[in-house]
């Protein structure tokens, strides 16, 4: 199963119980996908950067879950359907992956991946201490 986050945002005039029934049916939509929910934040009350649908304010809500892929499509589907809903915007979430539990295609562990390292580039002029710069000049006796 992947991550993904939901960001809901809905009409700012409905009442708190629809508002409530709303990320109820999402968050049953996604269980029944066989999904599970990670993290349910409000984020209140915002203004839009544009009015859609003659709103200035929307109400913030974001779901994070772990779904199969497949499930997505069935959740989208529902949510363009749901009047309350002014926009909605689903994003897969990357998961940290630590060197020491990278797997390859045969389940064998992988060596942990370092960074190239830099070669250092020959000083061309003289190098100028910070001290003595103009931005920092040095004190005098």
């Amino acid at each position: 199963m992947r991550r993904y986050e939901l960001m809901l945002v809905l009409r700012p005039d409905l009442a708190d119980d629809r508002t409530q029934a709303v990320i109820d049916r999402t968050t049953r939509a996604i269980a029944g996908a066989g999904g599970q929910i990670v993290k349910l934040a409000p984020w209140g009350r915002r203004r839009l950067a544009y009015p859609i649908e003659h709103h200035r304010e929307g109400s913030y809500h974001i779901v994070l879950f772990d779904a199969p892929a497949e499930a997505i499509a069935e959740l989208e589907r529902g949510l363009l359907i749901t009047e309350e809903l002014l926009r909605h915007l689903v994003t897969r979430v990357e998961r940290p992956v630590r060197a020491g539990q990278r797997k390859g295609a045969e389940g064998v562990e992988l060596e942990p991946t370092l960074p190239p390292v830099e070669e250092e580039e020959e000083e061309l002029g003289e190098r100028i201490d910070e001290s003595e710069s103009e931005a920092a000049p040095a004190a005098i006796d």
